[in-house]
C-alpha cells in the first residue's frame, strides 16, 4: 500500500485488500474447468450460477462503487463493462486491477469527505440504497467476503464430488 494514505481510508483498503487476496488466495489453484462450471442450477441470481459468474460480478461491483462516488462527486463516468474469464490468472488480474483503480481514486482525493450525515449528500446507489463514502467502502469490503464465502462453498462442494485444483 503506498503511503499517501492516512487514516481511516487507510484502514478501509488495508481490509479491502486483504479480502480480495483472500478470495484470490481461494481461486488461485483453480482449474478453468472449476471456474466456468455451473454449480448452482437452482439460483435465479444469475450472478451466483457459477464460480466465473460470482467472480465477475465481484469485480464489476467493485469497480462500479469507485464509479458511483467518483459520480457522486461530479464526474460522468462510464461504468466499466462486466468481463468474463476462463482462468483464475485472468480473475486474479482483473481482481487485482479493480483494487488498484480504488486505491488510486483515493491517493488522488486525499482530502475526502468519509463520513456524510445529511441524506442529500450522499452516495445514491443503482439499487436505490445511500451511502456515505465510508460507509460505500464497508460495503465493498463486505461484498467480497460475503462472496467469497460463497465460492468456498462451491469449492467444498466440487472437492466432496472429486474436482480438484490444478
Amino acid at each position: 500500500m503506498k503511503n499517501e494514505l492516512t487514516g481511516t481510508i487507510k484502514a478501509l483498503l488495508i481490509e479491502y485488500e486483504r479480502a480480495v487476496d483472500e478470495l484470490i488466495a481461494l481461486i488461485k489453484p483453480l482449474r478453468s474447468s472449476d471456474i466456468m462450471m455451473i454449480k448452482d442450477d437452482k439460483t435465479s441470481d444469475s450472478n451466483c450460477k457459477s464460480i466465473q459468474t460470482i467472480l465477475s460480478h465481484v469485480v464489476y461491483a467493485g469497480y462500479g462503487y469507485i464509479c458511483f462516488i467518483e459520480n457522486h462527486l461530479g464526474a460522468s463516468k462510464q461504468r466499466r463493462p462486466r468481463q468474463y474469464f476462463e482462468s483464475a490468472e485472468e480473475y486474479i488480474n482483473d481482481l487485482n486491477g479493480m483494487f488498484n483503480y480504488c486505491q488510486d481514486f483515493f491517493i488522488q482525493h486525499p482530502g475526502l469527505e468519509l463520513e456524510e450525515k445529511d441524506r442529500e449528500k450522499k452516495v445514491v446507489t443503482s439499487w436505490g440504497q445511500e451511502y456515505d463514502i465510508e460507509q460505500m467502502m464497508e460495503h465493498a469490503i463486505v461484498h467480497v467476503l460475503k462472496h467469497r464465502a460463497q465460492i468456498e462453498r462451491f469449492v467444498k462442494t466440487s472437492h466432496n464430488k472429486k474436482l480438484t485444483p490444478a
